[in-house]
């Protein structure tokens, strides 16, 4: 039986530039025909990764990192084992697990790796200190990444072939990953996130700034300084969909992880807020309101609900409609795809969500317990 959680945020900043494009502009799109304000899904899935961190919401050990830096990690990890000079010996253990450093020592891509996985190749490394040792060639740029392969034992070409299995990392079991040259280490994602876009039209707005020279002279008029930097403010949609079951799966099966990975990020989500150009606008506003609803046969993106743009009113909150059009299309829509199964529970400071249209909770924790005790008793997760 499939099993999706989905959250469905409304959430108004304040003016701001969270996510810029190559001008500096805050992204947007056309939706409906209307020129929407957007924060890109990858922009809040770093939001959310950075919030889980900070607040401790997952172990270090169930975190993944995303680097180009591996080989300066292990060297570390190494030193602290008291082995020095190790790297001649990592970059063959790399080579046989298929990863190539450039002329920089750095990987060639980015790579999102669990911990876990970071750790076992210090060990490998560690443990097979002697049957690495290096030979001439890995210190030679135009060697081969299969002649590199080729100086580690048979036995350290297996172990490091069978590392790279996601390290039971709860973000990259949420967001997934792909290495381009192993195809095998790739992980589909567990959740996926939308753009957020903005319920209603919105205009860039233009900030012309100028700033004084502290220590200018008494000759020195006007300022040392001028510019100018564009903004928006907007209500966004916010919407993500999580399979429970692939969650599970890519934590191999760790029951306790995967609810531990639900809670952290119901928390995470909710809270997360994209860090660009806060210090100058400092626009640290949470959501007006947070709905989950555990769908049995398929997620519902409920955007359509703004295809339409909502229009301000001096009588009402941009929020409070937004929600009001979110629970009438979850209607519309709930009755023609949804499952009698299905369930919500809505944390709503606007007012506007219809109160038989779900369970209300008062804080955020609260939904987050809901969550975990809600799938538990449906999937046994």
């Amino acid at each position: 039986m499939s099993l999706f959680v989905e959250y469905h945020l409304i959430q108004n900043f304040a003016p701001s530039n969270l996510n810029r494009d190559d001008t500096g502009a805050p992204k947007d799109a056309v939706f409906g025909g209307y020129r929407r304000a957007r924060v890109s899904s990858q922009c809040f899935k770093r939001a959310v990764r950075l919030q889980a961190a900070q607040q401790n919401l997952v172990a270090p050990q169930a975190r993944g990192v995303r680097t180009k830096k591996l080989l300066d990690l292990l060297v570390a990890d190494l030193a602290s084992k008291g082995r020095s000079d190790a790297a001649p010996r990592i970059k063959i253990a790399l080579a046989a697990a298929g990863l190539q450093l450039d002329d920089k020592d750095r990987t060639q891509y980015l790579l999102f790796l669990g911990q876990g996985e970071i750790d076992a190749f210090g060990a490998l490394v560690d443990s097979h200190w002697d049957d690495l040792a290096p030979p001439a060639i890995t210190d030679d740029k135009k060697k081969t990444k299969k002649e590199a392969k080729a100086a580690a034992p048979d036995e350290v070409v297996k172990k490091a072939k069978k590392l790279l299995d996601g390290g039971k990392a709860v973000d990259v079991a949420l967001f997934g990953r792909m290495l381009a040259d192993m195809p095998e280490a790739n992980q589909d994602a567990a959740c996926q996130v939308a753009h957020a876009i903005s319920t209603h039209r919105v205009e860039r707005e233009f900030d012309y700034f100028t700033a004084v020279d502290d220590k200018g002279d008494a000759d020195e008029s006007g300022a040392g300084m001028i510019g100018q930097v564009e903004f928006n403010s907007a209500t966004f949609y916010r919407y993500a969909a999580l399979d429970t079951g692939k969650l599970l799966a890519n934590l191999q099966g760790d029951q306790e992880l995967a609810q531990a990975g639900l809670a952290a990020f119901t928390e995470a989500f909710a809270r997360a807020i994209p860090t660009g150009k806060q210090n100058t606008f400092a626009a640290h506003n949470p959501p007006s309101f947070i709905g989950v609803v555990l769908r049995h046969a398929s997620p519902l993106n409920l955007a359509n609900a703004f295809e339409k743009p909502v229009t301000p009113r001096h009588d009402q909150p941009l929020t409070a409609q937004s929600v009001a059009a979110l629970a009438h299309h979850e209607r519309q829509l709930g009755a023609v795809y949804g499952d009698a199964r299905d369930q919500w529970a809505v944390l709503d400071l606007t007012g506007a969500w219809p109160q038989d249209q779900g369970q209300a909770v008062a804080r955020l924790s609260q939904l987050s317990d809901w969550v975990q005790a809600e799938v538990a008793a449906r999937r046994g997760v």
